[in-house]
């Protein structure tokens, strides 16, 4: 199926705030290269019928004894809260040793909540499938501030598995602050083709940029080494405009612009549409035109060209994507870097 034009109808080669969320989500709902088919198409008809996670939050919280909240319960400005890792566990206490059935249930209400409608049983399987025999049972869960309080945080953490749910108490911050998910699907060492894998096909459409470009604009996109994974430092965000790595998407043509906006709809494409909304705004907020895409040469799978490492930074955004053995992807987007 050809995929529809997402240029922004003007002459000029910038896109303005209008053009840029509109072409955005119109790439989310029409993106055929997705494993799921009509991904997102549900945009703007989540059903309202089922609890928002942030509802299931509070009554987990309600239900949960004084030694969970012990063991489970910060407060709202802890350090823990802003911490993103590979692979941790933000409490010592796993799902399926500490808590009931139901509050088990409830987690994973809360986890499905936080994707699309067509995406979530794949995110799903993809963290049961890493977690080892545990399965999703092996991840652990903490609790900031209070529900109702207008200051609460979720946290979910495991094996290439941190997730936020937090209401917008977290304000001007994506997702609630960073996040990473991940997928190891045949092995940790993946064959370059990474079969299985339920992320690489944001690497093919990333990849598809770089196809795009001509031979100077190649030369500065394409770098040595992707960043060293270093927990929280590795989504450190930089403030800057300029002297990002890789190409500027400023001196980009329209239809190379078009294509990695493709790109952001394939990594958006997961998770619900309040956050998606809320990160394309923060994007936009910062100029998609300062938006910096590099490829890194030295971390080739396979030696075959197509490019297992790529990133996305912009002066208050990141989204790293290491495919290299297995996919590794570190995402942090605010409207400040600061903050």
């Amino acid at each position: 199926m050809k995929q529809p034009s997402l240029s922004c109808g003007c002459d000029c080669s910038s896109l303005n705030r209008r053009g840029f969320l509109k072409t955005t989500a119109s790439a989310i709902v029409t993106a055929t290269a997705l494993p799921a088919t009509g991904l997102l198409s549900s945009l703007g008809s989540e059903s309202s019928a089922k609890p928002k996670s942030e509802t299931l939050v509070a009554t987990l919280y309600k239900s949960l004894s004084e030694e969970q909240r012990k063991a489970t319960c910060f407060g709202f400005d802890h350090p823990l809260r802003s911490k993103v890792d590979n692979n941790w566990h933000i409490t010592d206490k796993k799902l399926s040793d500490f808590y009931t059935a139901d509050q088990q249930q409830m987690v994973k209400e809360i986890f499905m909540g936080l994707h699309s409608p067509e995406y979530a049983e794949t995110v799903f399987k993809q963290v049961e499938h890493d977690s080892g025999k545990a399965g999703f049972g092996d991840c652990s869960i903490a609790l900031f501030g209070e529900p109702g309080s207008g200051k609460f945080e979720f946290v979910l953490t495991g094996r290439h598995c941190t997730r936020r749910c937090d209401g917008d108490s977290v304000d001007g911050a994506a997702f609630g602050g960073p996040i990473f998910y991940g997928h190891a699907a045949q092995g940790f060492n993946e064959k370059p083709n990474h079969p299985g894998n339920a992320y690489w096909y944001q690497a093919l459409q990333a990849n598809e940029v770089y196809k795009m470009l001509d031979g100077k604009q190649q030369k500065i996109a394409l770098l040595g080494d992707g960043r060293e994974e270093q927990g929280t430092e590795t989504v450190k965000l930089t403030g800057k405009k300029a002297e990002l790595p890789g190409i500027p998407v400023a001196e980009l043509s329209r239809d190379q612009k078009g294509q990695v906006q493709k790109t952001l709809a394939s990594l958006l494409a997961p998770f619900r549409k309040a956050d998606v909304e809320e990160a394309m705004k923060l994007i936009e907020a910062n100029g998609f035109d300062n938006l910096h895409m590099a490829f890194y040469k030295n971390q080739d799978i396979g030696n075959d060209s197509v490019w297992d490492v790529w990133q996305i930074e912009g002066p208050a955004m990141l989204w790293y994507f290491r495919g290299d053995p297995h996919v590794h992807t570190w995402v942090h987007i605010r409207r400040d870097a600061t903050t």
